[in-house]
């Protein structure tokens, strides 16, 4: 039996008015779910365990069967893990965003922030501006590493883990009071702002109507992280395809083979189809066992508040990502149970993550039941179907425990 995780990154939402009080994923045009919840279950996971952060890091640990209230110790480090960084026991990861800042003729306090991913900014541009501010600002204590896109990381030496603002929790809002309470950090993106506003790239950036990347925002602290094992706690040989740093330092983490698709960069125009076909090739010529897919799009397009964005994020993943594994898998002849879900819902009403449980789809290609139900959130809770603890789920995929 093989095992696939095809995870839409902040896939669920709340109903719509202007999509007459559906959620994107109910009004998405999506033949292939739709298809596949009338064999499989669907029901409700909860993702994010009680009295934490709704975070990408806390819910993939989950889904990925990790309890994050053992597992978690912040975000950046999962992603050094990524990018290669070492940690010593005593040094703090930091996520270090590239966001776009209003420039407005005003103390620096008193910007607006308004694109926490700079237009989704491009890994060859950002690296051009981190650099530019390194080289003023990196120092033995601060050492800054280029990530992904506008996602990149400071390790901070003998540092303490702050309690920062998460930039994609404030868009809209002056940026004073969610700035950092360490006046260096503070310091470092005061400066980085005075250094960025007039590089002759965001100038460029200006010019061509996109947005101007002119500001680092810290956030996400945390130690080295520690995770056991995928193999040895589930006994499965494990894949991950991400575009998106976290994803891969969760498996560097959990020793899980990571596997680069040219073209995936965590935008709504990322390669779908390569991800699809790799996820066939791993489990179908490499012999792994498992395959987690996972897809930024819809949680980027929740951030930003695009309602025709999002319904086309999940329109892809239903016909690029979905269809072409299963009709690989199909024709592969192998047996496989797949679960389809988000990692936690991003609504466009609020533009940031919420804790609500998530709907999740599971289908057996062996064992395909007979329902009338289409795969959303509403239909998902209808069901009865409830997993309460979120790092449950990855038993119930395999068979190991029911709802």
């Amino acid at each position: 039996m093989k095992y696939v995780i095809v995870l839409g990154d902040g896939m669920a939402d709340w109903p719509i008015e202007a999509l007459d009080g559906r959620t994107p994923l109910e009004y998405a045009s999506t033949p292939m779910m739709d298809e596949l919840s009338k064999v499989s279950e669907i029901g409700l996971l909860h993702t994010i365990p009680e009295g934490m952060k709704p975070g990408s890091d806390t819910a993939n640990l989950s889904v990925l069967g990790y309890d994050a209230r053992k597992y978690y110790t912040g975000r950046s480090p999962l992603e050094a893990l990524s990018i290669g960084v070492p940690m010593k026991a005593t040094d703090i990861a930091l996520r270090t965003n590239i966001v776009t800042i209003s420039e407005d003729d005003v103390p620096f306090e008193e910007q607006m922030i308004i694109d926490h991913s700079s237009g989704e900014i491009s890994t060859e541009d950002a690296a051009v501006l981190l650099n530019a501010v390194k080289e003023e600002l990196q120092n033995e204590t601060y050492q800054f590493y280029v990530g992904t896109s506008y996602r990149h990381l400071l390790i901070w030496d003998q540092g303490e883990v702050v309690d920062l603002v998460q930039p994609h929790d404030v868009l809209g809002q002056k940026i004073g009071p969610n700035l950092p309470k360490d006046d260096a950090l503070r310091r470092m993106m005061i400066r980085s702002y005075e250094i960025l506003k007039d590089h002759p790239l965001n100038q460029a950036r200006k010019a061509a109507g996109k947005n101007p990347a002119n500001c680092f925002w810290f956030w996400g602290a945390g130690t080295r992280p520690s995770l056991s094992s995928f193999e040895e706690k589930t006994g499965l040989k494990g894949s991950m395809i991400s575009a998106v740093d976290l994803l891969k330092g969760i498996a560097v983490g959990a020793g899980m083979k990571n596997i680069t698709v040219e073209g995936a960069n965590g935008t709504l125009e990322t390669n779908y189809e390569g991800k699809a076909q790799a996820a066939i090739d791993t489990l179908v010529k490499d012999g792994q066992d498992f395959v987690y897919v996972h897809v930024e799009a819809p949680d980027e397009m929740g951030h930003q508040g695009s309602i025709e964005r999002k319904v086309k994020s999940i329109e892809y993943l239903d016909s690029r990502v979905i269809r072409p594994i299963k009709e690989g898998l199909d024709a592969a002849g192998v047996d496989y149970r797949m679960m389809v879900l988000p990692d936690h819902p991003t609504p466009i009403k609020v533009r940031t993550h919420t804790s609500d449980p998530v709907p999740y789809m599971l289908y057996d290609s062996t064992a395909p039941e007979s329902h009338t139900w289409n795969y959303n959130e509403k239909e998902a809770k209808a069901s009865g179907n409830y997993i309460a603890q979120g790092h449950e789920g990855l038993d119930h995929l395999l068979g190991r425990k029911t709802c």
